[in-house]
């Protein structure tokens, strides 16, 4: 039975869905948003919620939590470091999931994950 096992699987291995989704999460964080289809986006969208929500609190034990889940020093430092601090007075919400339309090689539906707040808050480069 799968009882409160709520991830997809998405047609890969265990291995294959943690690294893809380590590394949507990862760009999520640094970049403020990405484009990726429909069904990676919801899981990309739950996750990442919970992570910012984490991140709200900075603790040792919760930085080493999001270093298992993302990739790269740079990501947790901007979990914690940018995403964190600014959702500090909201209990929740903090990703949005916009439609975009299709993909032109195969049709596969696309979604903008973004983090809300992610063109004000981002530093011009």
């Amino acid at each position: 039975m799968r009882h409160n096992r709520d991830q997809i699987k998405l047609g890969r291995d265990a291995a294959h869905r943690r690294a893809l989704f380590r590394n949507l999460l990862s760009s999520l964080f640094e970049h403020g948003s990405i484009i990726t289809t429909d069904a990676k986006a919801r899981e990309v969208k739950r996750r990442a919620d919970r992570l910012i929500a984490m991140a709200r609190e900075d603790t040792l034990h919760h930085r080493r939590i999001a270093a298992s889940e993302l990739f790269g020093a740079a990501a947790v430092q901007a979990l914690f470091g940018l995403w964190g601090r600014s959702f500090q007075n909201r209990s929740g919400g903090f990703t949005r999931s916009v439609k975009i339309g299709q993909r032109q090689g195969d049709g596969a539906p696309l979604t903008l994950v973004e983090i809300i707040g992610a063109r004000e808050e981002k530093s011009p480069e």
